[in-house]
């Protein structure tokens, strides 16, 4: 049996001067600013909103785990692109896959496992989403 390929959210990302550390390279740390906001879109275009999520089920998403490569430096002007598509989904968490690219050129790639859970922190099944 086979399973369609997952559906990859794009979210075009251009660095910025106050990206870039002393030798004009993007900060390592601003990789994980670009890939959440690629997981934020990604859960908009999915059709959920944290916002109600939080106020009327009292639930929330929280990053678990990250497992990043760094594997080729931007820089100031970049234009980059952030991939992000649903590696795994379990009933109380999920691993994204995400990727930074620059073209087709890879330039950083992670694993992001994601919860839900109350606003106490417990965790809770993942809300119904609709991919497509």
């Amino acid at each position: 049996m086979s399973t369609a390929p997952p559906r990859i959210h794009r979210l075009p990302v251009r660095v910025y001067y106050e990206d870039t550390d002393m030798a004009g390279i993007v900060y390592y740390a601003n990789y994980l600013r670009y890939i959440e906001r690629g997981r934020s879109e990604w859960v908009r275009d999915v059709g959920l909103d944290q916002n109600r999520m939080k106020e009327q089920d009292g639930i929330v998403y929280a990053v678990r785990r990250v497992e990043a490569d760094y594997l080729a430096p931007a820089r100031l002007d970049d234009e980059l692109e952030v991939l992000t598509w649903v590696a795994e989904r379990r009933p109380a968490r999920m691993i994204m896959g995400q990727e930074v690219r620059r073209g087709d050129k890879l330039l950083f790639a992670a694993l992001v496992t994601v919860i839900c859970m109350t606003l106490a922190g417990k965790p809770v099944r993942m809300p119904v989403y609709h991919e497509g």
